[in-house]
Protein backbone atom coordinates (compact mmCIF):
# COMPACT_ATOMS: atom_id res chain seq x y z
CA UNK A 1 0.00 0.00 0.00
CA UNK A 2 1.44 3.53 -1.58
CA UNK A 3 1.02 5.88 2.19
CA UNK A 4 0.93 9.58 1.69
CA UNK A 5 1.23 12.05 4.65
CA UNK A 6 -0.93 14.45 4.81
CA UNK A 7 -1.03 17.92 3.39
CA UNK A 8 -2.02 21.49 5.35
CA UNK A 9 -5.70 20.80 3.58
CA UNK A 10 -5.78 17.57 6.36
CA UNK A 11 -4.47 19.42 9.30
CA UNK A 12 -6.57 22.56 8.40
CA UNK A 13 -9.59 19.79 7.90
CA UNK A 14 -8.75 18.36 11.09
CA UNK A 15 -8.89 21.74 13.66
CA UNK A 16 -11.75 22.70 11.91
CA UNK A 17 -13.35 19.82 11.33
CA UNK A 18 -13.70 19.55 15.09
CA UNK A 19 -15.12 22.97 15.27
CA UNK A 20 -17.80 21.87 12.97
CA UNK A 21 -18.67 19.16 14.97
CA UNK A 22 -18.43 20.39 18.48
CA UNK A 23 -20.70 23.44 16.84
CA UNK A 24 -23.42 21.54 15.33
CA UNK A 25 -23.22 19.33 18.95
CA UNK A 26 -23.49 22.02 21.16
CA UNK A 27 -27.26 23.38 20.10
CA UNK A 28 -28.13 19.74 21.73
CA UNK A 29 -25.90 18.78 23.58
CA UNK A 30 -28.52 18.27 26.91
CA UNK A 31 -31.23 16.99 24.68
CA UNK A 32 -32.10 13.12 24.53
CA UNK A 33 -32.77 11.52 21.15
CA UNK A 34 -36.47 11.82 21.25
CA UNK A 35 -36.21 15.51 22.05
CA UNK A 36 -33.69 16.03 19.29
CA UNK A 37 -36.24 14.47 16.84
CA UNK A 38 -39.27 16.35 18.68
CA UNK A 39 -37.24 19.42 17.71
CA UNK A 40 -35.97 18.90 14.38
CA UNK A 41 -37.92 15.94 12.90
CA UNK A 42 -37.20 12.46 12.28
CA UNK A 43 -33.76 13.08 10.71
CA UNK A 44 -32.73 14.46 13.77
CA UNK A 45 -30.35 17.67 13.16
CA UNK A 46 -29.06 18.39 9.96
CA UNK A 47 -27.49 22.19 10.47
CA UNK A 48 -26.49 24.71 12.84
CA UNK A 49 -29.03 25.36 15.08
CA UNK A 50 -28.83 28.80 17.18
CA UNK A 51 -27.02 28.54 20.83
CA UNK A 52 -24.86 30.92 22.25
CA UNK A 53 -27.00 33.57 20.64
CA UNK A 54 -25.76 32.77 17.05
CA UNK A 55 -25.05 30.10 14.53
CA UNK A 56 -21.95 28.30 14.54
CA UNK A 57 -21.18 28.50 17.88
CA UNK A 58 -18.10 26.72 19.39
CA UNK A 59 -17.93 25.19 23.02
CA UNK A 60 -15.36 24.68 25.34
CA UNK A 61 -13.97 21.48 23.06
CA UNK A 62 -12.59 24.05 20.32
CA UNK A 63 -11.54 26.32 22.44
CA UNK A 64 -9.24 24.22 24.93
CA UNK A 65 -8.25 22.13 21.75
CA UNK A 66 -6.76 25.90 20.23
CA UNK A 67 -4.56 26.16 23.61
CA UNK A 68 -3.66 23.04 23.09
CA UNK A 69 -1.90 23.64 19.68
CA UNK A 70 -0.89 26.45 21.28
CA UNK A 71 1.10 24.83 24.32
CA UNK A 72 2.33 22.31 21.31
CA UNK A 73 3.99 25.08 18.99
CA UNK A 74 5.10 27.14 21.94
CA UNK A 75 6.85 24.13 23.50
CA UNK A 76 8.69 23.75 20.03
CA UNK A 77 9.83 27.43 19.49
CA UNK A 78 11.37 26.48 23.01
CA UNK A 79 13.01 23.64 22.20
CA UNK A 80 14.35 25.81 18.66
CA UNK A 81 15.62 28.55 21.06
CA UNK A 82 16.34 26.47 24.76
CA UNK A 83 17.16 23.28 23.26
CA UNK A 84 14.72 21.33 25.59
CA UNK A 85 11.02 21.86 26.99
CA UNK A 86 8.82 20.08 28.87
CA UNK A 87 4.98 19.94 26.82
CA UNK A 88 3.41 19.27 29.80
CA UNK A 89 4.78 22.08 31.80
CA UNK A 90 4.11 24.77 28.47
CA UNK A 91 0.70 22.87 28.41
CA UNK A 92 -0.20 23.95 31.84
CA UNK A 93 0.31 27.36 31.55
CA UNK A 94 -1.33 27.38 27.91
CA UNK A 95 -4.53 25.89 30.04
CA UNK A 96 -4.25 28.27 32.48
CA UNK A 97 -4.37 31.00 29.61
CA UNK A 98 -7.57 29.75 29.01
CA UNK A 99 -8.85 29.91 32.59
CA UNK A 100 -8.00 33.59 32.42
CA UNK A 101 -10.76 33.55 29.29
CA UNK A 102 -12.75 32.09 31.52
CA UNK A 103 -12.64 34.98 33.56
CA UNK A 104 -9.70 33.47 36.29
CA UNK A 105 -6.77 36.24 35.69
CA UNK A 106 -3.14 34.40 36.74
CA UNK A 107 -0.65 37.35 36.06
CA UNK A 108 2.59 35.80 35.70
CA UNK A 109 1.06 32.96 33.15
CA UNK A 110 -0.16 36.28 31.24
CA UNK A 111 3.60 37.86 31.02
CA UNK A 112 4.01 36.25 27.31
CA UNK A 113 0.55 36.11 26.93
CA UNK A 114 1.48 35.41 23.51
CA UNK A 115 -1.43 35.77 20.48
CA UNK A 116 -4.23 33.27 21.32
CA UNK A 117 -5.51 34.91 24.74
CA UNK A 118 -6.45 38.16 22.91
CA UNK A 119 -8.59 36.60 20.54
CA UNK A 120 -11.69 38.17 22.55
CA UNK A 121 -14.41 35.64 21.25
CA UNK A 122 -12.77 33.27 23.14
CA UNK A 123 -13.53 35.25 25.98
CA UNK A 124 -16.79 33.46 26.54
CA UNK A 125 -18.44 30.81 28.85
CA UNK A 126 -19.16 27.89 26.51
CA UNK A 127 -19.79 25.02 29.43
CA UNK A 128 -16.86 24.71 30.37
CA UNK A 129 -16.29 21.36 32.52
CA UNK A 130 -16.56 21.58 35.67
CA UNK A 131 -13.64 18.77 36.31
CA UNK A 132 -11.27 21.32 33.96
CA UNK A 133 -12.09 24.36 36.14
CA UNK A 134 -11.02 23.18 39.53
CA UNK A 135 -8.54 20.74 38.60
CA UNK A 136 -6.50 24.06 36.95
CA UNK A 137 -7.66 26.25 39.25
CA UNK A 138 -5.42 23.79 41.83
CA UNK A 139 -2.38 24.20 39.24
CA UNK A 140 -3.21 28.13 39.29
CA UNK A 141 -1.57 28.38 43.21
CA UNK A 142 1.61 26.73 41.71
CA UNK A 143 1.67 26.39 38.12
CA UNK A 144 4.25 23.38 38.44
CA UNK A 145 2.72 21.29 40.04
CA UNK A 146 -0.34 19.68 38.25
CA UNK A 147 -1.32 16.13 37.71
CA UNK A 148 0.14 13.54 35.95
CA UNK A 149 -0.57 9.74 34.87
CA UNK A 150 1.64 8.87 38.06
CA UNK A 151 0.56 11.66 40.49
CA UNK A 152 -3.13 11.79 39.99
CA UNK A 153 -5.00 15.26 40.86
CA UNK A 154 -8.62 13.20 41.01
CA UNK A 155 -10.23 10.42 39.81
CA UNK A 156 -12.14 12.19 36.97
CA UNK A 157 -12.74 10.03 33.65
CA UNK A 158 -14.94 13.04 32.04
CA UNK A 159 -14.18 13.49 28.31
CA UNK A 160 -12.70 17.11 29.29
CA UNK A 161 -8.90 15.29 28.81
CA UNK A 162 -9.84 13.60 25.65
CA UNK A 163 -11.90 16.10 23.58
CA UNK A 164 -9.16 18.82 23.24
CA UNK A 165 -6.05 16.60 22.79
CA UNK A 166 -6.01 16.15 19.06
CA UNK A 167 -3.47 18.42 17.97
CA UNK A 168 -1.32 16.52 19.44
CA UNK A 169 -1.25 13.83 16.77
CA UNK A 170 -0.34 16.14 14.60
CA UNK A 171 3.20 16.99 16.10
CA UNK A 172 6.73 15.26 15.32
CA UNK A 173 9.31 14.25 17.38
CA UNK A 174 6.46 13.23 19.96
CA UNK A 175 5.08 10.31 21.67
CA UNK A 176 1.21 10.99 20.86
CA UNK A 177 0.33 8.18 23.09
CA UNK A 178 2.20 9.68 25.96
CA UNK A 179 1.72 13.10 25.56
CA UNK A 180 -1.77 12.76 24.81
CA UNK A 181 -1.98 10.92 28.57
CA UNK A 182 -0.04 13.58 29.89
CA UNK A 183 -1.90 16.41 28.68
CA UNK A 184 -5.21 14.83 30.00
CA UNK A 185 -3.82 14.42 32.93
CA UNK A 186 -3.07 17.46 34.04
CA UNK A 187 -6.95 17.48 34.72
CA UNK A 188 -8.20 13.91 34.60
CA UNK A 189 -6.70 11.54 37.04
CA UNK A 190 -8.79 8.03 36.04
CA UNK A 191 -7.08 6.03 34.06
CA UNK A 192 -9.31 6.02 31.12
CA UNK A 193 -9.51 10.06 30.99
CA UNK A 194 -5.88 9.94 30.35
CA UNK A 195 -5.90 6.66 28.31
CA UNK A 196 -8.56 7.80 25.87
CA UNK A 197 -6.97 10.53 25.19
CA UNK A 198 -3.59 9.04 24.30
CA UNK A 199 -4.99 6.59 21.92
CA UNK A 200 -7.53 9.73 19.97
CA UNK A 201 -3.46 11.37 20.12
CA UNK A 202 -2.41 8.35 18.59
CA UNK A 203 -4.81 7.58 15.91
CA UNK A 204 -4.74 11.07 15.01
CA UNK A 205 -1.26 10.83 14.63
CA UNK A 206 -1.15 7.69 12.30
CA UNK A 207 -4.14 9.51 10.36
CA UNK A 208 -1.32 12.07 9.54
CA UNK A 209 0.90 9.97 8.41
CA UNK A 210 -1.12 8.07 5.78
CA UNK A 211 -1.96 5.12 7.62
CA UNK A 212 -6.22 4.47 6.83
CA UNK A 213 -8.59 4.45 9.82
CA UNK A 214 -9.06 0.60 9.96
CA UNK A 215 -4.50 0.55 9.95
CA UNK A 216 -5.02 3.33 12.76
CA UNK A 217 -7.37 1.90 15.48
CA UNK A 218 -5.43 -1.40 15.08
CA UNK A 219 -2.01 -0.29 16.19
CA UNK A 220 -3.88 1.17 19.23
CA UNK A 221 -5.98 -1.85 20.31
CA UNK A 222 -2.35 -3.25 20.43
CA UNK A 223 -0.66 -0.95 22.81
CA UNK A 224 -3.60 -1.07 25.16
CA UNK A 225 -2.08 -4.39 27.09
CA UNK A 226 -2.63 -3.62 30.70
CA UNK A 227 -5.22 -3.81 33.50
CA UNK A 228 -5.67 0.02 33.58
CA UNK A 229 -5.55 0.14 29.75
CA UNK A 230 -8.70 -2.34 30.03
CA UNK A 231 -11.92 -0.43 30.12
CA UNK A 232 -10.25 2.07 26.98
CA UNK A 233 -9.76 -0.68 25.29
CA UNK A 234 -13.14 -2.71 25.51
CA UNK A 235 -14.86 0.62 24.71
CA UNK A 236 -13.03 0.91 21.63
CA UNK A 237 -13.11 -3.15 20.56
CA UNK A 238 -16.85 -2.29 21.35
CA UNK A 239 -17.21 0.51 19.13
CA UNK A 240 -15.20 -0.91 16.39
CA UNK A 241 -17.04 -4.70 16.49
CA UNK A 242 -20.53 -2.24 16.46
CA UNK A 243 -19.78 -0.52 13.01
CA UNK A 244 -18.89 -4.05 12.01
CA UNK A 245 -22.26 -5.16 12.30
CA UNK A 246 -24.83 -2.12 12.67
CA UNK A 247 -26.28 0.23 9.99
CA UNK A 248 -25.03 3.38 12.06
CA UNK A 249 -28.22 4.67 13.36
CA UNK A 250 -29.00 7.08 16.43
CA UNK A 251 -29.92 4.25 18.42
CA UNK A 252 -26.62 2.43 17.58
CA UNK A 253 -24.19 5.30 19.16
CA UNK A 254 -26.43 4.95 22.06
CA UNK A 255 -25.37 1.45 22.50
CA UNK A 256 -21.85 2.80 23.23
CA UNK A 257 -23.33 5.08 25.78
CA UNK A 258 -23.75 9.32 26.14
CA UNK A 259 -20.17 10.27 25.89
CA UNK A 260 -19.91 12.20 29.20
CA UNK A 261 -16.81 9.67 30.25
CA UNK A 262 -13.82 9.87 28.06
CA UNK A 263 -14.10 6.52 27.02
CA UNK A 264 -17.07 6.46 25.77
CA UNK A 265 -16.79 10.21 23.96
CA UNK A 266 -13.83 8.30 21.95
CA UNK A 267 -15.77 4.97 21.40
CA UNK A 268 -18.67 7.26 19.87
CA UNK A 269 -16.32 9.29 17.89
CA UNK A 270 -14.64 6.51 16.44
CA UNK A 271 -17.56 4.66 15.84
CA UNK A 272 -19.49 7.41 13.76
CA UNK A 273 -16.03 8.45 11.83
CA UNK A 274 -15.87 4.29 10.50
CA UNK A 275 -19.83 4.09 9.90
CA UNK A 276 -19.60 7.79 7.38
CA UNK A 277 -19.99 7.85 4.19
CA UNK A 278 -18.28 11.53 3.83
CA UNK A 279 -17.54 13.67 6.56
CA UNK A 280 -21.17 15.37 7.04
CA UNK A 281 -22.74 11.98 7.15
CA UNK A 282 -20.18 10.97 9.74
CA UNK A 283 -20.38 14.40 11.96
CA UNK A 284 -24.15 14.29 12.23
CA UNK A 285 -24.03 10.83 13.47
CA UNK A 286 -22.43 11.77 15.72
CA UNK A 287 -24.63 14.68 17.18
CA UNK A 288 -27.77 12.77 17.11
CA UNK A 289 -27.66 11.21 20.11
CA UNK A 290 -28.65 11.69 23.64
CA UNK A 291 -25.49 12.53 25.50
CA UNK A 292 -22.29 15.27 24.98
CA UNK A 293 -22.99 15.79 21.50
CA UNK A 294 -20.76 18.53 21.56
CA UNK A 295 -17.94 16.53 22.20
CA UNK A 296 -18.59 13.38 20.33
CA UNK A 297 -19.02 15.73 17.20
CA UNK A 298 -15.91 17.30 17.90
CA UNK A 299 -14.42 14.02 18.14
CA UNK A 300 -15.64 12.33 14.98
CA UNK A 301 -15.09 15.98 12.92
CA UNK A 302 -11.41 15.77 13.81
CA UNK A 303 -10.86 12.87 12.76
CA UNK A 304 -12.59 13.11 9.42
CA UNK A 305 -10.80 16.02 8.72
CA UNK A 306 -7.58 14.62 8.59
CA UNK A 307 -9.04 11.84 6.89
CA UNK A 308 -10.78 13.63 4.51
CA UNK A 309 -9.08 17.26 4.36
CA UNK A 310 -10.17 20.42 3.92
CA UNK A 311 -12.23 20.44 0.98
CA UNK A 312 -14.55 18.06 2.19
CA UNK A 313 -16.25 20.12 4.85
CA UNK A 314 -19.33 21.84 3.54
CA UNK A 315 -18.48 25.52 2.87
CA UNK A 316 -22.15 26.48 4.65
CA UNK A 317 -20.56 25.38 7.88
CA UNK A 318 -17.26 27.40 7.46
CA UNK A 319 -18.78 30.38 6.16
CA UNK A 320 -20.73 30.84 9.07
CA UNK A 321 -18.33 28.73 12.25
CA UNK A 322 -17.36 31.05 14.85
CA UNK A 323 -13.67 31.80 15.16
CA UNK A 324 -12.80 30.41 11.45
CA UNK A 325 -10.30 32.06 10.59
CA UNK A 326 -8.24 32.02 14.34
CA UNK A 327 -8.98 28.53 13.84
CA UNK A 328 -7.42 28.36 10.18
CA UNK A 329 -4.44 30.19 11.78
CA UNK A 330 -3.62 27.65 14.42
CA UNK A 331 -3.81 24.46 12.04
CA UNK A 332 -2.17 26.41 9.52
CA UNK A 333 1.01 27.20 12.24
CA UNK A 334 0.67 23.44 13.38
CA UNK A 335 1.25 23.08 9.73
CA UNK A 336 4.24 25.18 9.39
CA UNK A 337 6.02 23.43 12.85
CA UNK A 338 4.87 20.22 12.39
CA UNK A 339 3.95 18.95 8.94
CA UNK A 340 5.92 18.62 5.99
CA UNK A 341 6.51 20.18 2.67
CA UNK A 342 6.49 23.78 1.47
CA UNK A 343 7.49 26.58 4.01
CA UNK A 344 8.27 29.93 2.68
CA UNK A 345 7.62 31.93 6.23
CA UNK A 346 10.57 29.70 7.65
CA UNK A 347 12.64 29.43 4.56
CA UNK A 348 14.79 31.93 6.54
CA UNK A 349 14.85 30.44 9.64
CA UNK A 350 17.89 27.66 10.59
CA UNK A 351 17.90 27.22 14.16
CA UNK A 352 19.29 30.84 15.05
CA UNK A 353 18.15 33.48 17.15
CA UNK A 354 14.19 33.07 17.58
CA UNK A 355 11.45 31.70 14.65
CA UNK A 356 9.34 33.67 12.86
CA UNK A 357 6.74 33.31 14.67
CA UNK A 358 7.77 33.62 18.47
CA UNK A 359 5.42 36.87 19.01
CA UNK A 360 2.72 35.17 18.59
CA UNK A 361 3.78 32.16 20.13
CA UNK A 362 6.74 32.96 22.59
CA UNK A 363 8.12 30.09 23.86
CA UNK A 364 9.50 31.76 27.00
Amino acid sequence: MTRSKRSKSNYRGCLLGGAIGDALGAAVEFDSLSQIRARFGPGGLSDFAEVYGREGAITDDTQMTLFTAEALIRADNRKHVMGEASVQEVAVAAYLRWLHTQGEPYGSIMRDRGWLVDQQELHAHRAPGNTCLSALHGAGHSPWEFGTPRIRVNNSKGCGGVMRIPPVGLTRDLDPFQVGCELAAITHGHPSGFFAAGVLAQVIHALSLGDSLDEAIDGCLRGLDNEEMAETRRAVTQAVELARGSEGTPEDVERLGEGWVAEEALAIGIYCALKATDFEHGVLLAVNHGGDSDSTGSITGNILGIVYGLDAIPRRWLQRLELCDVITQVATDLWIHFGEGDKPEWADFEGQGQPPDWERYPGN
